[in-house]
């Protein structure tokens, strides 16, 4: 793709980098065939070959408008788009960069504004979210549906973690939301670390990865989360801690992105470079053990939702649908398996109507295979097609867990 920036969008930080992404595109349109809003909507200007091309017109100096706003605010970031482009285009890269000049530019309506901040003030808190949906729980029957489908159906209390008793040890990021929606995943992906020789570090210093307030464009705020997070990791890291595990895909895609995202930061960058390589998802960890030494005995048939931060931003996909099959679990197929649930972080809040279409598509593909239980590695993606209130959707491992002897 040809390019001509402006004056103005060369002093850009990342001007260099938008345009190497720009010329990469070869206009095919492969990436509009995988694109969940684009398969919606049918506009090419909600599927990622538009989007290139507005964020193309913003940077060569043409005028921005609340249109232009709409049309990224409404890209899930699911990256599915990048697993179909044959030429490797870096898409969401490129659509940060044009959300934040958007940001600059275009003055959202006073409710958009409000909500955002409410966003950024409650969901990166782990205590604040948690004490909310408490009290959300105790009221449930006096809340409107759509918030009702915002809490979980059941929080399953966490049952003791093991002692750090092992040779072999890694570090747990326990996120923000999950402690509150769901907080015996970390609680069981522990015990079944347990099991196979393997100890979790307890640190609660290191809170937030940063991913929602940078995918809310408050990109430098997600940035500062993720300088923090480094620090309360680093002293763990120079004591030889084996890997950062996380048990949400959301944020595992996050952190391993730190290094490309600080590496322009001098205090920062080779630090933010060494998290990212020891950033593991829980099933990498997992898939290179002995997992006869779980004593598995799986009963359920179980479907698999392979979170879009799993399979297309980690390249992940079909690695937890292995290790469930190796454990002994029976697997329903699943049409469509690449496809968005729509979830997306907090697009679930902010473009709501998009989200129920895409939800409800998603677990039709799900249940269509009739299973006991609908499993997934990301919060999000579970508290999302769980607030349907149809087949009982819960974190892989918490199933494994519960199925060992």
């Amino acid at each position: 793709m040809q390019t001509n920036l402006s004056e103005r969008a060369k002093r850009l930080p990342r001007a260099e980098e938008a345009e190497r992404i720009l010329r990469s595109c070869v206009h095919c349109g492969f990436c509009n065939a995988t694109c969940p809003t684009y398969q919606l909507l049918g506009d090419e200007l909600d599927g990622p070959r538009g989007r290139i091309y507005l964020v193309k017109q913003m940077l060569e100096g043409d005028a921005v408008s609340a249109k232009t706003q709409e049309h990224l605010d409404r890209c899930l970031t699911c990256r599915n788009c990048e697993t179909t482009c044959p030429s490797g285009v870096q898409y969401h890269d490129l659509l940060d960069i044009g959300r934040e000049l958007v940001e600059q530019r275009v003055a959202r309506p006073l409710n958009e504004r409000l909500l955002r901040q409410a966003l950024r003030a409650v969901v990166p808190h782990p205590a604040l979210f948690k004490a909310l949906t408490r009290a959300g729980m105790r009221l449930r029957p006096l809340l409107p549906g759509a918030l009702k489908a915002k809490l979980p159906r059941q929080v399953r209390p966490p049952r003791p973690r093991p002692p750090v008793r092992h040779a072999r040890r890694l570090l747990l990021l326990e996120g923000c939301v999950q402690p509150g929606l769901s907080p015996n995943t970390n609680a069981a992906a522990a015990r079944v670390l347990d099991r196979l020789g393997i100890s979790v570090l307890p640190l609660r210093e290191a809170g937030c990865c940063g991913a929602v307030d940078y995918h809310l464009n408050a990109q430098e705020a997600g940035l500062s989360r993720a300088r923090r997070n480094i620090d309360a990791w680093w002293p763990a890291i120079e004591a030889g801690v084996e890997a950062i595990v996380q048990t949400a895909s959301g944020c595992g895609a996050f952190v391993k992105d730190y290094g490309h995202l600080l590496r322009n930061d001098e205090g920062y960058a080779a630090k933010a470079a060494r998290v990212s390589g020891l950033a593991r998802d829980l099933v990498e960890v997992l898939r290179d053990e002995p997992l006869e030494r779980l004593q598995v005995h799986a009963e359920q048939r179980l479907a698999f939702h392979c979170p879009c931060t799993l399979q297309h931003a980690q390249k992940l996909g079909g690695a937890v649908e292995s290790v469930l099959g190796r454990l002994g679990f029976a697997l329903s197929s699943v049409p469509d398996g690449h496809l968005c649930c729509g979830s997306a972080g907090t697009y679930s809040v902010t473009q709501p109507g998009l989200s129920r279409q895409l939800r409800d598509n998603r677990l039709n593909a799900l249940e269509s295979g009739d299973p006991d239980t609908i499993v997934t590695a990301n919060i999000g993606c579970q508290a999302h097609l769980d607030g349907a209130e149809r087949t009982p959707v819960r974190h892989w491992v918490e199933v494994v867990e519960e199925a060992m002897r």
